[in-house]
């Protein structure tokens, strides 16, 4: 590499002692990327680099919670403007949300073999902040100790089950965190995927506004353990369906129960009629369907919510979009 200067070469040099590799990667990824602010960048650095810290500090659960919560609080306000920007400005849901995919949609998300760039995706992710989806490398894939789960005193097992994927993301999680982190291919992440399906956990992908404004992790989320389902039961709206829900067939229904008992998000019901569904609520993640044991559940897209995120679908209508 040719240095301009002795000077520039001294800096380089003093950059590499003070970051990792993968966060200077990320901090060009995030000089490159419109709007994204010193603020933002230093918000995502604490996040990929004490994601134990942050998300149990953001559960509740974490020892430090009611000393780094005011504090949190208080930096974040110094960063406000005033007027009707500070009124403007999105609430913590909206910059840090996750969308229900099912089984079949998230494996898509895992086995993407190219560079990709999906922007504005309101239809399908309708936030004030973070709904892109642009994957670097997306065969880069880590696998990450939940943090939810770690953060509780009694946690769902396995705790590998957070899929980080693409870079500046998947690397500077492997590089911070050896211990509780690898790299996996594309075909553990989609055996990772399946398996949690079968345990009847929900599959999240997650877009955060410090994570560059897009998608950067699928979590396969219990509900007892996840922090974002359990924003959602006190009416902090972190999740949104995934663009499906619910239907029984009563003529094959058997009213086995079945269904009651996995249910994430309790939409599920049983009266003379026979099993009721709760359209409003339910969010479409498909674990209902897959324990019934005669097919009488099935997903249906629902128009009245966000349209499904269906990765392969929108790789092939933006082509569509460049050739036209």
């Amino acid at each position: 590499m040719d240095w301009q200067s002795p000077k520039d070469k001294e800096e380089v040099t003093h950059r590499n002692r003070i970051w990792k590799r993968s966060t200077q990667a990320f901090l060009e990824e995030a000089k490159h990327t419109p709007g994204f602010s010193l603020f933002d960048f230093l918000h995502g650095y604490v996040y990929l680099r004490w994601p134990f810290l942050y998300i149990g500090v953001g559960t509740g659960e974490h020892k430090l919670t009611k000393w780094i919560r005011p504090l949190a609080n208080l930096i974040g306000k110094l960063f406000l403007t005033s007027g009707s920007d500070r009124d403007e400005k999105p609430t913590a849901a909206e910059t840090y949300h996750g969308k229900v995919v099912p089984l079949e949609a998230a494996k898509q998300l895992v086995s993407i073999n190219q560079p990709i760039e999906l922007t504005n995706l309101e239809q399908i992710i309708p936030f004030k902040t973070a709904r892109d989806i642009i994957l670097r490398n997306p065969d880069h894939i880590a696998v990450l100790d939940c943090p939810c789960r770690t953060s509780r005193p009694e946690p769902c097992l396995p705790l590998d089950v957070c899929l980080v994927i693409g870079e500046p993301f998947a690397s500077l999680v492997v590089e911070h965190h050896p211990e509780r982190s690898r790299w996996i291919t594309t075909k553990e992440a989609e055996d990772i995927l399946e398996a949690e399906h079968k345990r009847g956990h929900v599959h999240h992908a997650f877009f955060k506004d410090a994570m560059l404004g897009r998608f950067y992790a699928i979590c396969n989320c219990c509900s007892c353990c996840c922090g974002a389902m359990q924003a959602m039961r006190n009416d902090s709206p972190m999740l949104i369906s995934s663009g499906y829900v619910c239907e029984v067939d009563p003529n094959l229904c058997s009213n086995c129960e079945l269904c009651f008992d996995v249910c994430p998000f309790d939409t599920l019901s049983y009266d003379d009629e026979g099993v009721q569904i709760d359209h409003e609520n339910c969010m479409g993640c498909g674990v209902c369907v897959s324990v019934c044991p005669i097919d009488a559940l099935s997903l249906v897209v629902d128009p009245s919510k966000p349209a499904p995120l269906e990765i392969q679908t929108l790789i092939q209508e933006n082509v569509q979009k460049v050739h036209a």
